[in-house]
């Protein structure tokens, strides 16, 4: 593979590995897919909407190269250009509608109005433009994909549990940037986690739309709190049209994280939440969404709901959240409207933690210092099995809910042992875990199960 400069051993390495991800791919793939081809990926229904394309395709494309070991950064900046040429040419011959047998009158309007294309032909398409641009990068990767990009150690867990259906879905997208075409100075890297209920359609969706959303809003470079919740806000409205087309009733909750560059924005609807620990002690970054919070009872009896108490507080006898994506029949009453903030790092901040409620209803804020202090001394260091040990501790606790736990780090977490750092519940951090040291000079995931 060509080179255009000078490399130093790290870039040599990533060439390699480049070089190597798309030698064995084009091996793989000697020719763009011909229509008799089988597809190399599960297409996401019959129809996409003309506003889904873009998110729907890139997760296609992400899925397909991280089980082909490509990586990160190399794989969003090759999605992220044959998306874009795919998006410049003419889709016309993709057009169909949508199968449905009885259309509400009120929405033949919208519909008249809304561009559907075949998703399998746009999935064919696509995988032939992703093939033109590795064919053409396995001559010379452009500098523009090899930019140096802080690396993170992230250690993500997610279980079924006792539930019938994993219902959670997470995202962890570090190459925020070279996804999405973005070419400024300032890292971005983007963290999720959604929890359904109802199904999993509306958890699915967010974690496919929401930060493809929030790159298109224009406040991203001025207001990134502000374009998180637009993302939210629009995802939620793309899903509410698609639940009424295909009879879904689902719904999701919601958190998220976007750092960008020194400050730290969080975007949240519903119960799933978001600390951050800064020298051993936890920072409140929200206040989650539940039906007995006065504010949240106080609007939903506004619009003519109400909020009553069975097994635990619930919006008009159904949902035991007061803001969610989906969640069709509940609308007004479950909100799809987003609270959002950010905060500036000083770089004293340990790590973020992000957790749907099978794991907060179980333990505490104050606790997971201590867990994770636990866990960092018994591995000597190493962050990447965390996520694992939080699991299992909410396991053991009694929660039956799917449960899905995402430290990110922001420091070293050998730094955090130098120091000292720790808080309090460190007598309750007493999970055993395997042994794995770690540092942050590579991206690292845990990823236990991903349904």
């Amino acid at each position: 593979m060509a080179s255009g400069a000078p490399q130093n051993s790290s870039q040599m390495a990533c060439d390699s590995e480049i070089s190597g991800f798309l030698d064995a791919l084009l091996q793989d793939f000697p020719a763009p897919l011909s229509l008799e081809s089988p597809l190399p990926w599960k297409v996401p229904g019959t129809v996409l909407s003309q506003e889904e394309v873009e998110a729907e395709l890139t997760e296609l494309a992400m899925g397909f190269l991280g089980s082909r070991n490509a990586p990160p950064s190399f794989a969003a900046a090759v999605t992220h250009e044959a998306i874009s040429r795919l998006l410049q040419t003419d889709l016309s011959e993709f057009k169909r509608l949508p199968e449905q047998e009885e259309e509400e009158e009120e929405e033949e309007e919208e519909k008249a109005l809304m561009i559907f294309l075949d998703a399998k032909g746009l999935a064919r398409s696509f995988f032939n433009w992703l093939w033109e641009v590795c064919s053409q990068w396995q001559k010379q990767v452009p500098l523009t994909t090899q930019a140096p990009q802080r690396q993170w150690l992230v250690s993500i867990h997610a279980i079924r549990n006792t539930r019938r259906k994993m219902e959670d879905r997470h995202v962890s997208l570090p190459a925020f940037n070279q996804l999405f075409g973005l070419s400024d100075s300032v890292h971005r890297a983007y963290f999720a986690v959604f929890d359904g209920h109802g199904g999993v359609d509306a958890a699915r969706y967010a974690s496919v739309h929401v930060h493809t959303n929030a790159a298109h809003q224009p406040e991203l470079l001025t207001d990134p709190a502000a374009a998180l919740r637009e993302a939210f806000r629009r995802t939620d409205e793309m899903f509410l049209r698609k639940a009424k087309r295909e009879r879904l009733q689902s719904g999701t909750t919601g958190v998220c994280a976007l750092i960008t560059g020194a400050a730290l924005h969080v975007a949240w609807l519903g119960d799933s939440q978001v600390i951050l620990v800064q020298q051993g002690q936890v920072v409140k970054l929200m206040e989650p969404h539940k039906p007995e919070r006065q504010d949240e009872k106080a609007r939903i009896e506004a619009l003519g709901g109400f909020v009553s108490l069975m097994d635990c507080w619930r919006v008009n006898g159904t949902l035991a959240v007061s803001r969610a994506i989906g969640d069709v029949f509940q609308k007004p009453y479950v909100s799809g409207e987003a609270d959002a903030a950010s905060r500036e790092l000083t770089g004293s901040e340990d790590y973020l933690l992000l957790a749907c409620d099978g794991f907060f209803d179980v333990v505490p804020h104050h606790e997971v210092t201590g867990l994770v202090h636990g866990h960092l001394l018994r591995q000597k260091g190493s962050g990447m099995r965390v996520a694992e040990e939080l699991v299992a501790v909410a396991r053991d606790r009694g929660s039956h809910d799917n449960i899905t736990v995402m430290v990110v780090f922001l420091r070293d977490p050998l730094e955090l042992l130098e120091g000292g750092v720790q808080g309090a519940g460190d007598a309750q951090a007493d999970v055993g875990s395997q042994d794995l040291s770690t540092g942050l000079s590579e991206l690292e995931i845990t990823v236990s199960q991903r349904s």
